[in-house]
């Protein structure tokens, strides 16, 4: 973690304790950060200041559980900002719900300064999800979408019947959604929707 993170973090855990000076610091540092992300999102000033403040009393609420393990403090509420326009954009019916719609709000709600930090944090948040898998289910998960190897070719390359490789990709996208959608990402997908059969 840099100074300047470090110095943030602190920031967060002393605003959680009670601190107003310690909010104002957190506020005057991220506020930018997080309108320019809503603003670009949702195109309304307003609701951009609106979804600024919600971002940050959740980050009030939820800091004590931040983990810089697994993500900067950018990155993490970059995470939180995005899904309160998605939560806008739903109320408001400007969108339809759907897993193509989830995939494309997910590439253009980031301003080109914010997708870095999203993208650090979406590959963060697969690493993370992909190391809780076990062992068999990671490398079949890795085979088959990483390394573009079909479920055939796997069960070969193993010696293992065919249908356990589909056992151990179909358990562990769905172990991997799991922890996923507990960090804020929600994946639309089927099971299997992007496997490489064979």
């Amino acid at each position: 973690m840099n100074p300047k993170d470090d110095k943030m973090s602190e920031a967060l855990r002393e605003m959680c304790e009670g601190s107003v000076e310690a909010f104002d610091r957190f506020y005057a540092h991220y506020a930018p950060f997080i309108m320019q992300i809503a603003l670009r999102t949702l195109g309304d000033t307003m609701e951009a200041e609106d979804v600024c403040h919600d971002v940050m009393l959740e980050a009030l609420r939820r800091g004590t559980g931040y983990d810089p393990s697994r993500g900067s403090l950018e990155a993490w509420l970059a995470v939180m900002t995005k899904s309160r326009c998605l939560d806008r954009l739903r109320r408001s019916k400007r969108v339809v719900q759907t897993g193509e719609t989830e995939r494309n709000f997910a590439n253009a709600c980031a301003a080109p300064a914010e997708e870095d930090a999203v993208a650090l944090l979406e590959k963060e948040a697969l690493r993370s999800a992909l190391l809780s898998l076990p062992d068999e289910q990671r490398r079949a998960v890795i085979g088959n979408y990483f390394d573009a190897r079909t479920q055939r070719e796997l069960s070969d390359r193993w010696s293992v019947p065919l249908g356990t490789v589909k056992s151990w990709i179909r358990y562990g996208i769905r172990n991997m959604r799991k922890q996923l959608e507990k960090h804020g990402w929600n994946r639309q997908e089927e099971d299997g929707a992007k496997e490489v059969n064979g």
